[in-house]
Parts: structure tokens; C-alpha cells; sequence
């Protein structure tokens, strides 16, 4: 896992793109403050700007350093949860805004997969979590069903997990505004 960690970060460092696996499904990521990384994997997803993306974080109170106000119903629901949750925060900030959605909200997973921690820890930014498809597909569940045009753009393939079944299913999605109000967007 050392090895794979120092490549990543030697990729990460040089505003390149990273094929991994997270604590839900393979996925594609980038220095998420660099704008210029952000939009090649939209370019490799062929994604319109417009649908944000969700960016992983190794520790809760690094929240406050990407958003504004952390409302308080939120360390809750991180506390709460046993299974991947991603929450869009209003209020984004220190981010590429091309990660960043239309309404200043940023969709933000606390990663409990060791691998994702330990990386994101040591770059010592959030890292782009996207699925590893082209937008409109199915995500790949294992490394084998990921198609060989997102294999073939992406400057480093993290070389283990590639047998291990992935969840079922991205994480659970919840929309929080400024007053702790919140709607699920996906279960």
C-alpha cells in the first residue's frame, strides 16, 4: 500500500488523474483545488460542468476548511451514519470552482476506507471522487467491468482491490442548507 500511496501522491502533486477504489466504488480523482485536473476528468467522463462533483475528505474537522459554515445537524449525521454518506454543504470554499456546483454548495464524503484516508492525508488536500465511467453508464462495481477509454486517459491506476467487489451502490446522498434543514437526494 506504501508504494501505491507515494505514486498516487507523485501524480496528485503533478495535477494528474488517479483510477482507485474507495469505500464505495472505483473511482476517478484529482487535487481537488486544481482547476486545471478537475476538468480533465470531466473531459474523461465526458460530464458537463454543470453536474458538480463530490470530493473526499480523511477527517471530519477538515470541514471547516472547505466550507463556510459547518451547520450543526451535520456532525450528527457524521456521527450517525455506518455506511458512505456524502453531504452537499451551501458555502464552499477553498476549491477549484469547477468542482464547486452552480449554487456554491460542495458535495462532500468523509472517507473511512483506509487507503482513501491514508492518501488524502498524506497530500494533505481532498482528492475528486467521481465513479470510473463515462457519465450515463453503469459505475463498475469491480476493476474488471471499468471500460478500457477511462483506463487508458487516467496518469495512474492504483494497482490492488482489483478482484474485491466493491458496496452495491454510491453513497447516500443528503442536501443540508445554512439552518440545518436537509432533503435526501439519493438513498
Amino acid at each position: 500500500m506504501e508504494s501505491e500511496i507515494r505514486n498516487c501522491l507523485d501524480i496528485l502533486h503533478h495535477g494528474g488523474i488517479i483510477l482507485y477504489p474507495t469505500d464505495t466504488i472505483w473511482g476517478i480523482g484529482c487535487d481537488a483545488t486544481n482547476a486545471s485536473a478537475v476538468n480533465k476528468i470531466y473531459l474523461i467522463k465526458k460530464r458537463i460542468e454543470r453536474k458538480s462533483l463530490i470530493i473526499l475528505l480523511d477527517e471530519a474537522e477538515k470541514l471547516r476548511d472547505y466550507v463556510t459554515a459547518v451547520p450543526d445537524i451535520a456532525w450528527d449525521l457524521l456521527k450517525g451514519v455506518d455506511t458512505p454518506l456524502t453531504i452537499i454543504y451551501p458555502g464552499a470554499k477553498n476549491l477549484a470552482s469547477n468542482v464547486v456546483a452552480g449554487d456554491n454548495s460542495i458535495a462532500i464524503r468523509v472517507i473511512r476506507h483506509e487507503f482513501c484516508q491514508r492518501l488524502i492525508h498524506d497530500f494533505g488536500k481532498p482528492i475528486v471522487s467521481t465513479s470510473a465511467n463515462i457519465s450515463g453508464s453503469n459505475p463498475p462495481m469491480v476493476f474488471k467491468s471499468i471500460s478500457p477509454e477511462i483506463i487508458s486517459q487516467v496518469d495512474y491506476v492504483v494497482n490492488f482491490d482489483h478482484d474485491k467487489l466493491q458496496e452495491v451502490k454510491p453513497s447516500r446522498i443528503i442536501k443540508l442548507n445554512e439552518n440545518g434543514e436537509f432533503r435526501i437526494i439519493r438513498k
